[in-house]
């Protein structure tokens, strides 16, 4: 289904693919000033894009919006990199281009706090502001015994109305060194590393020919053995050993 996509009026099928050596060459051409190696360069990172952009589809957007999006990422992405830092294009631009789409679902999200629960929220600020007239720290037990009402309902109301915070908020910054609360959060399974990396092997593995992607595919995939892919294939074990080592050797030369 990746390759039936249309997205933006663009079949995704038909976007072209460039290999390693195509990408440096047409780079060195865009640090120069050619416009039209900039064109082809960003037709040619579109399924990039569009690989990245899957990881939101079942989040309540538009996806002709999140695709352009994303490559606002990759026009930014693009005139940022540093042919000279000698990483992979891809590397560098898989972060930004999240970074783009991530902005964009957080300014458009807007919360909203149905009126039932702003009007609990109020009364509890005005009864916690009586409590501590008495007392300087005012529990959310002690709320709830004043109003009759449950805690859990207090702390839902006050959390309804406060101000929710950006995971790009600097929460330090001394000397021009900022660090941001989404520095301060870290997901093993589903970081921007992570997704560099599978965005970076998803590349690898398409340029592997038909069959050793098929042998990669029963050995890693469904498990089986040298032999049984072999019975599958129709060639010897020895054969199906060296396709699948070519193959890894390849994939690592490709992202490593």
């Amino acid at each position: 289904m990746y390759d039936k996509v249309v997205i933006c009026g663009v079949e995704t099928s038909g976007l072209p693919k460039l290999s390693n050596k195509e990408q440096e060459e047409l780079m060195i051409k865009i640090k120069a000033g050619d416009n039209n190696a900039r064109e082809r360069f960003i037709v040619g990172n579109m399924r990039l894009v569009l690989s990245l952009v899957k990881r939101f589809w079942s989040k309540k957007a538009n996806a002709d919006d999140v695709f352009q999006v994303g490559c606002v990422g990759l026009i930014k992405a693009i005139d940022n990199f540093d042919i000279s830092v000698g990483v992979r294009f891809s590397t560098y631009a898989v972060p930004m281009i999240l970074g783009e789409i991530k902005r964009y679902l957080r300014d458009g999200n807007s919360l909203r706090v149905s009126r039932s629960i702003r009007d609990t929220a109020y009364k509890v600020l005005k009864v916690r502001e009586k409590l501590e007239e008495e007392n300087d720290v005012v529990t959310y037990d002690e709320i709830a015994k004043a109003m009759n009402v449950a805690v859990s309902e207090v702390a839902y109301a006050l959390d309804a109305i406060s101000d929710p915070v950006s995971l790009y908020d600097p929460v330090y910054n001394k000397q021009g060194d900022t660090l941001l609360l989404m520095d301060q959060i870290f997901d093993v399974k589903n970081n921007d590393e992570v997704w560099t990396e599978k965005a970076a092997l998803y590349e690898a593995i398409t340029r592997l020919g038909e069959r050793e992607r098929n042998i990669l595919f029963l050995r890693y995939f469904e498990g089986k053995t040298q032999t049984e892919i072999s019975e599958q294939v129709g060639i010897s074990q020895a054969q199906v050993s060296r396709l699948e080592k070519s193959a890894l050797k390849r994939i690592r030369a490709e992202i490593c």
